[in-house]
């Protein structure tokens, strides 16, 4: 299948409230990564070293690729520069110590033990630099008895709840379309990072931050799990059928299926008065959500019955002029060819040698501007050498003999 044309970004100007902090991204796969490129989206000058040969477990993630790369891989890696270190040479965690004592932030996804191994433990390196800001980003955290488990987001998913709580009860558990593990993880390492800055303005020292997927993704299920908490009342999934809230589901039209949330009292109002149907506004045993969830399947049989007979957009046109909660459910090809969204910037395209590499935009507007991506995402080793001249000064010599000794590599290995 042939590429899907995107425009270029409506915005030529990244974000500068992190400009000239300095992160190393070690992590590989998409939490870390994710994380590490909201830094970068928001002006952070980001690092990402990376294995001999193969770097990133995400540079071989497909089909499908671009021109050879990982769509997955350059989906979370823009804004950053890559250098490529052996670290299980003791040269190269030197070369990784050098550059550690000039950065601000360092991540890394790699289990405890192998942290020590490598020497890029919070404990080895804030020896290093005291002010280092040392995140990682586990399954399960630094602590405990699962800190030595390997994890995907699948596994967090599964151990969160959230694969329970997809899908139909008849069916098999689902994962959510989307790694979203991943990405909650990627967000927490963001969030927690600037925290840390922040505090580290107040008491001049490092901070150690442990995230673990499966905390972030059990986090994400706050609301079901306050609820069974407090009322010892056990949900199961039912294709979101059931919710607190009635009515909350996804109903079928005369073509397509559409999302309707009557979330209050005055929503529910307006439905009805909508559909010319008062009768259901009066009626007391419909006064309050409460009383509408005892008659929910009622309910949603006489709204089924009545949006069957028209379809989608002629539903949505009205529910939009009625201020009513509803929408389509897209597929990938429509939500990103929805005029608005590129009105906001949320798709767009960028060069790189002959290649036009898609990207998903920020979709956070500071004093009505928009990051951009100021540098595609790297092929393997491509900033080594520019890397160690910015941050350490080093010579050209010094570099040839690193490349010479096999301890860094400055381009990929098919070039």
């Amino acid at each position: 299948m042939s590429q899907i044309p995107l425009p270029s970004p409506l915005h030529q100007k990244s974000f500068s409230a992190l400009k000239d902090l300095k992160v190393l991204d070690l992590s590989t796969s998409v939490a870390g990564p994710y994380g590490c490129q909201l830094l970068a989206d928001f002006g952070a000058d980001v690092v990402k070293i990376e294995k001999p040969l193969t770097g990133d477990d995400s540079r071989g993630w497909g089909p499908p690729f671009l021109d050879d790369e990982s769509l997955w891989f350059l989906s979370v890696n823009r804004n950053k520069s890559s250098v490529v270190i052996d670290m299980t040479q003791e040269a190269g965690q030197q070369l990784l110590k050098q550059l550690v004592s000039q950065a601000d932030v360092l991540v890394t996804n790699l289990l405890p033990k192998v942290q020590k191994k490598l020497l890029v433990d919070f404990e080895h390196l804030k020896v290093v630099n005291p002010r280092l800001i040392h995140v990682s980003l586990t399954g399960f955290g630094l602590e405990g008895e699962r800190s030595s488990f390997a994890c995907y987001d699948l596994i967090a998913e599964g151990y969160s709840g959230v694969m329970d709580m997809t899908g139909e009860i008849n069916q098999d558990p689902q994962k959510i379309g989307t790694p979203a593990a991943d990405l909650l993880a990627g967000m927490d390492l963001a969030l927690a990072t600037m925290a840390a800055l922040l505090q580290r303005e107040k008491d001049k020292v490092g901070h150690a931050i442990d995230i673990s997927m499966v905390d972030s993704m059990t986090r994400f299920m706050t609301p079901r799990l306050v609820s069974y908490l407090g009322s010892g009342i056990l949900p199961r999934r039912d294709g979101a059928k059931d919710s607190v809230i009635a009515i909350y589901q996804v109903f079928q039209t005369a073509d397509e299926p559409i999302t309707l949330g009557l979330g209050n009292d005055a929503i529910w109002k307006r439905f009805w008065q909508a559909m010319d149907e008062p009768h259901f506004i009066s009626d007391d045993q419909y006064q309050s959500n409460a009383h509408r969830r005892l008659l929910r399947h009622e309910l949603v049989a006489q709204i089924q019955e009545r949006l069957i007979k028209q379809p989608k957009n002629h539903w949505l046109t009205l529910f939009q002029k009625n201020h009513i909660p509803a929408g389509p459910i897209n597929r990938l090809d429509q939500i990103s060819a929805d005029p608005e969204m590129h009105k906001r910037g949320m798709f767009y395209a960028v060069n790189k040698g002959s290649s036009v590499i898609p990207q998903v935009g920020l979709g956070i507007q500071i004093d009505g501007e928009q990051s951009f991506c100021n540098k595609p995402p790297p092929t393997l080793g491509e900033d080594t050498r520019a890397v160690l001249q910015s941050w350490l000064s080093l010579s050209n010599e010094s570099i040839n003999e690193l490349i010479n000794t096999n301890i860094i590599y400055t381009k990929t290995p098919n070039n």
